[in-house]
């Protein structure tokens, strides 16, 4: 089964991960039946909170391939996906995500995401990290300009 030798190889380079000093996390993206990325959680050598193993394998797999959209890509991650990295799946049209540990099980090690899942799953206004509009007086159109800069 193809799935399990994907997850076996993102299992193995979480291990090795570990061993580097890193976080158990590690992600193979495929595409079309081929590896495309592999990558692992680097937050302890880049001091980058967004280095997650998925983002790192997704922003390799776009360089790879040479454009941003990845439909049809599939993930193989260690870890339940953590609300940025599932955002950016969706954003660049992963197909399909498979994990091997879930919240419940790294919540005792202080690797569980679900208390985002929770602040995230609330009404801006109610989350704990407040989110408020403020467009400054006579501010307007950004994106229009935007539109008519890839219109050629």
């Amino acid at each position: 089964m193809s799935e399990e030798r994907y997850m076996r190889e993102a299992l193995d380079l979480a291990r090795a991960n570990i061993q580097a000093g890193g976080r158990p996390f590690g992600a193979v993206l495929v595409y079309q039946g081929q590896v495309i990325a592999r990558a692992v959680n680097e937050i302890h050598s880049t001091q980058d909170p967004t280095a997650h193993a998925e983002l790192q394998a997704i922003r390799k797999a776009a360089q790879a391939l040479g454009r941003t959209r990845l439909d049809g890509a599939e993930i193989y991650a260690t870890g339940h996906p953590c609300p940025m990295c599932l955002a950016a799946m969706h954003l660049c049209g992963i197909e399909r995500a498979w994990f091997a540990y879930d919240n419940d099980e790294g919540e005792p090690y202080g690797l569980s995401t679900a208390a985002v899942y929770a602040q995230m799953a609330r009404p801006p206004q109610q989350q704990s990290l407040p989110l408020r509009p403020l467009k400054p007086a006579g501010e307007a159109d950004l994106y229009l300009q935007w539109k008519q800069a890839n219109a050629q």
